[in-house]
């Protein structure tokens, strides 16, 4: 391989490793949160319980997300130094703006709520972890307006062979970034829902901190119910975004060859690339990929057969990535419901089957964002920014094939072991349950014996 595919791959698996953290990490602070205002409001020392355990769960990953955001950064002078001299004008920004105020206010208030009990009053410390919470997402915000502006590229001009910003404005109100935003955060926070009730789901299933677990579970349940259906409606516009400003991926998720009008939506597809048809093509409903993509059945869609064959995104995998995230989508809206209302009707112990459906459903939330993020930027490709700069003309002219392998190589070898002791860390913890008695503002009662 040459080097633009090396480092192709060694982006791609540094942010699909990187992304394994962020979703988990949007969601959680929020679920901690609200855990630990619960706790100074009603004074339940079963809240605070929760706040501590997810709480430890939450700063093990947000350690492990950090490092492997990091490193990432690098890799646009290292790899990618033409991109950055061609838009570092524009895309730099975003990125200053998170580093310098989202990152640092996370940091600065995580190590207050870390080492802040019993130091500050209760309403100072719940005050801290919201902090956390919002920076967090603000974090999310900047880099997706960042990745927004690749997606869709405005406020800026083409002047002494690069881009260069003329309108900040432009560039921090991008209507592709703030969809973004609401898809990934909100994706993120399935994520975390479907994290705690899949834990949550283990240890009724052992019949450990029996009260502890079932109301972790209830609550996990609620935020995901309304996470999943919350995310389904903003990729629809998010979906409608991309038929408007990228039609060559719009028409790549949809294997749709052919422009026309009042396009027919097909539950059944298989594309054919080679032959630029499809093999099956079945149970359609008519006029209704139209509608979607424009919110009328006589809207006209751009078929793939109309865009250059050079221009044209990988068909296959960004299909078959679409296709299997929506899927999922749907598919956690149902055990949503179910999680929703068996927690509610106290059957949580008595449906064991659907317990250990939702243990072994924790991978599927992040299988689904990864999904998206192959859609989003498999889907971009040819180009790196689109319409304005292809990926063959971004990479780093210096680097050598062989010092590709050999980054390539360590970052694999090294995240490689990060997931290790991510995974190890995480399940210890999680396997051992909240402790019987907490530090900070006093001892819990044991779990049995409070019910929020």
């Amino acid at each position: 391989m040459d080097t633009l595919a090396l480092s192709r791959w060694q982006f791609a698996i540094t942010a699909m490793f990187h992304f394994i953290f962020v979703p988990l990490t949007l969601g959680l602070s929020i679920l901690v949160a609200w855990m630990e205002s619960r706790y100074v409001a009603t004074g339940e020392e079963t809240f605070l319980k929760m706040a501590k355990f997810w709480g430890k769960l939450f700063l093990i990953n947000f350690a492990l997300g950090v490092v492997t955001g990091i490193t990432m950064e690098f890799q646009f002078g290292m790899n990618w130094s033409a991109y950055s001299r061609y838009v570092g004008d524009i895309f730099g920004a975003p990125l200053a703006i998170e580093a310098t105020l989202a990152f640092f206010l996370e940091s600065t208030f995580i190590g207050l709520w870390v080492f802040g009990w019993d130091k500050v009053s209760k309403k100072t410390h719940a005050a801290a972890i919201w902090l956390v919470a919002l920076a967090t997402n603000l974090s999310a915000l900047w880099i997706l307006l960042a990745n927004g502006w690749m997606q869709h590229p405005a406020g800026y001009v083409l002047r002494n062979g690069r881009a260069e910003m003329t309108n900040f404005f432009a560039v921090a109100t991008n209507s592709y970034g703030w969809l973004k935003f609401l898809h990934t955060v909100l994706s993120g926070y399935v994520v975390a829902a479907f994290f705690v009730m899949g834990i949550s789901a283990w240890h009724l299933l052992k019949k450990n901190e029996v009260n502890f677990f079932r109301h972790s579970f209830r609550i996990g349940a609620s935020f995901g119910l309304a996470a999943s259906l919350l995310v389904v409606l903003a990729g629809d516009f998010h979906a409608r975004e991309v038929a408007e400003t990228q039609p060559s991926k719009f028409a790549a998720i949809e294997a749709n060859w052919k422009t026309q009008s009042n396009r027919a939506y097909s539950l059944v597809r298989i594309p054919d690339v080679k032959r630029e048809r499809n093999y099956i093509d079945t149970l359609k409903i008519p006029g209704l990929l139209s509608f979607l993509a424009f919110g009328s059945t006589k809207a006209r869609i751009t078929g793939l057969k109309d865009i250059r064959a050079d221009l044209r995104p990988p068909v296959m995998i960004t299909f078959l990535s679409f296709r299997t995230m929506i899927t999922l989508g749907f598919l956690f809206i149902i055990l949503a419901i179910f999680a929703f209302v068996y927690s509610r009707r106290r059957e949580l112990e008595t449906r064991r089957r659907f317990l250990y459906i939702m243990l072994y459903a924790i991978p599927l939330p992040y299988i689904a964002a990864q999904l998206g993020w192959i859609v989003a930027e498999v889907g971009r490709q040819p180009w790196i920014v689109y319409g304005v700069l292809k990926t063959k003309d971004a990479v780093s002219s210096a680097v050598s094939p062989a010092q590709a392998w050999t980054s390539l190589a360590a970052f694999t070898v090294g995240y490689g072991a990060l997931a290790v002791v991510d995974v190890y860390l995480l399940g210890k913890t999680a396997r051992k349950g909240p402790d019987d008695l907490v530090a900070g503002y006093g001892a819990a009662a044991p779990a049995g014996e409070e019910r929020p």
